[in-house]
Formats: structure tokens, C-alpha cells, sequence
């Protein structure tokens, strides 16, 4: 929820160039594509079949409205990550490093790997340009705040279950760096309400 309903927000009060990039959202719809084949396979409870289907919903829609129903806004100049750079290394790395050699589980870990860079086109594109609106920062700040409780969700989980995923936990943590910067900005410009902006190079 903090990960698609902000973004959702930013569409619905900002449709003209919010500064999203499209290439993340790529990302993220393959990551929840991906993760939640088990839809097809194991029944856990309603609540969590409904919170993956809305999660796949909302992710395709996301793409939809950027690529399709505003694409004449879309900064696609800009939105210029080469995404093999990720898929290829972390494709590579699901089949070296998971829990069972199973397509499945390889598609999973492959889930968990991507997660932990899908935010780089965005980031990649904030240097670019050098800023971000306000409506832009907010969203990257709840995808930040999303991750950060996953961590002490896992935390909890330990203490209390003895339960460690190693594959979740080192990647989430790798996804949590990429977001240190940002969060250093967020709090020093934005909260001040300051515009997040960026030295450019000369």
C-alpha cells in the first residue's frame, strides 16, 4: 500500500510530467509478475491472494498511464537507464544464488534480486535532471519508508520466529543504501519545503 498508493496520488493530482520514471515501473511490475506466480499454486489466505492481485493491478496500471494515457507528457528523453544492465546481472545471479533450483524459486529470487535496483532508472533520472517535484520526492520517500519496514519486519520476525532469509535480508538491505541519499535530501529540502535539487555537473 505505501508502495502504490502514493504513486497513484501523484498521477491522479499531477498527470502532466511528475517525474516518474517509466523504466522503474517496468521493473516493479515484473518484480510483483514474478513474485506472486504462486497465485496459481498455493492458497494461504483471501487477504493476501487480494493484496497480490491488487499489487499486479496497480503496477500495470501504473505502466499503462504512463506509457499510453500520458505518454505525450512523459519524459522518455530523460527516462534513459538501459535496463539490461539490471535484468541481465540479476537473472544471472537467480540462478547462482536461491534456495531450490526450481522455476518457481528461481523466479522469486529473481523477484528479491530486482527489487533491490528497480529504483535506479529513478534515481538515474533525478541526476539527469538535477530535481524532482515535491509530489515525485513524496513518492520515493513512501518507497523508502515501504523498504525500512520491511527491514524491521524481518527484524521482528527473528526474535520471534528464529525465521532469517538471507537472500531477502541481504538484498533489502542493498536496496536501502540506494535510498540513503535520497532520505539525507528529503529531511535536510523537502520536509523544509525546499525543492529537492541536485548539483549539476559542469
Amino acid at each position: 500500500i505505501l508502495r502504490v498508493l502514493p504513486l497513484c496520488f501523484t498521477f491522479l493530482s499531477s498527470p502532466c510530467r511528475p517525474g516518474i520514471s517509466g523504466k522503474s515501473q517496468i521493473l516493479f511490475a515484473l518484480v510483483f509478475t514474478t513474485r506472486y506466480l504462486d497465485l496459481f499454486t498455493t492458497f494461504i489466505s483471501a487477504y493476501n491472494t487480494v493484496m497480490k492481485v491488487i499489487f499486479l493491478i496497480c503496477a500495470y496500471i501504473t505502466v499503462y498511464m504512463i506509457y499510453v494515457k500520458f505518454r505525450k507528457t512523459f519524459d522518455s528523453e530523460n527516462d534513459s537507464f538501459r535496463l539490461e544492465f539490471l535484468l541481465v546481472p540479476v537473472t544471472g545471479l537467480a540462478f547462482l544464488e536461491n534456495h531450490s533450483f526450481t522455476p518457481l524459486e528461481i523466479l522469486w529470487t529473481f523477484s528479491i534480486y530486482l527489487e533491490s535496483v528497480a529504483i535506479l532508472p529513478q534515481l538515474f533520472m533525478i541526476s539527469k535532471t538535477g530535481e524532482a517535484e515535491t509530489i515525485t520526492t513524496h513518492y520515493l520517500f513512501f518507497l523508502g519508508l515501504y523498504r525500512a519496514l520491511y527491514i524491521a519486519n524481518w527484524v521482528w520476525r527473528y526474535y520471534t520466529e528464529s525465521f532469517y532469509d538471507q537472500i531477502a535480508v541481504v538484498s533489502g538491505v542493498v536496496q536501502t543504501i540506494f535510498y540513503c541519499d535520497f532520505f539525507y535530501l528529503y529531511v535536510t529540502k523537502v520536509l523544509k519545503g525546499k525543492r529537492l535539487s541536485l548539483p549539476m555537473p559542469v
